[in-house]
């Protein structure tokens, strides 16, 4: 820790086993766990929480003041899990009044050049790949995948388990467990094979699928089709994250795919 190189002010604090690169700068209110290590180059500002074990590459600037033209000065925080790796040149800034706070989650993996902005919450094990843009109040659940130079209108809900294509335009909800492609981006299936790696039952695929071909291949609306699946459908925990999630949607969720797009 002790790199004469790095400036470290002295009211961080600093996990005794964390690792500073040359020419690094972090600033006060900062809070980094230990074992982690910081690469040279990076620029750690006031607001951070760094958790333990965590990764972040050369270029990198954590903690930022939102781009946000509300934005008013107010004590905020950019939270990052334990076990996280960043890559070079990411971004992400810290919240605003709205809540107090920026969340990437642990065992999570944020590919270089991603921006993540105010108030984002991201769950654990997500993958952010190479030049992901998020606008503000984006939440990406558990597992989600987002492909590389992916844009992600405010106020966006990514579902747990999605895979989403790279370039994607991401203007309305994707719900969760499904594979998001085209343009507009549309519901291409649901994603199997992410789902099998982590251990879901070939029963339990079937049953994710069975809703979705009720919700988007049979012609229904959303409120018809969710009817159906909490009278057809036996409750169990995925069949009720889908269906809270478009309940609780409030951009509305992406359309099927018709082939036509």
């Amino acid at each position: 820790m002790n790199q004469p190189l790095a400036y470290v002010h002295p009211g961080a604090k600093i996990a005794k086993n964390v690792v500073i690169e040359p020419f690094t700068t972090i600033h006060n209110n900062v809070e980094i766990g230990e074992g982690t290590w910081i690469g040279s180059n990076v620029t750690i500002m006031e607001g951070a929480r760094i958790g333990k074990n965590c990764s972040i590459f050369p270029g990198s600037v954590i903690s930022a003041i939102p781009q946000d033209l509300k934005f008013g000065g107010e004590e905020s925080v950019a939270i990052i899990g334990d076990h996280t790796t960043i890559r070079e040149c990411v971004t992400i800034n810290r919240g605003t009044a709205a809540s107090g706070q920026t969340v990437v989650g642990s065992h999570c993996l944020i590919m270089a050049t991603a921006h993540i902005a105010h108030d984002c919450v991201i769950g654990d094990h997500a993958i952010v790949v190479n030049g992901v843009a998020l606008a503000g109040h984006v939440t990406v659940g558990d597992h989600a995948v987002i492909g590389g130079h992916a844009a992600v209108h405010q106020f966006i809900s990514i579902g747990d388990h999605c895979m989403i294509s790279g370039g994607a335009l991401v203007r309305k909800d994707v719900p969760p467990f499904t594979k998001a492609a085209k343009e507009p981006l549309s519901y291409v299936g649901i994603n199997s094979i992410g789902l099998r790696r982590r251990g879901f039952s070939t029963d339990k695929i079937r049953e994710i699928q069975d809703i979705y071909r009720i919700l988007y291949q049979k012609n229904y609306n959303n409120t018809q089709a969710i009817g159906i699946i909490e009278a057809e459908m036996e409750a169990t925990p995925e069949r009720d994250e889908i269906i809270t999630f478009i309940k609780n949607s409030s951009r509305g969720i992406m359309k099927g795919y018709n082939g036509t797009n």
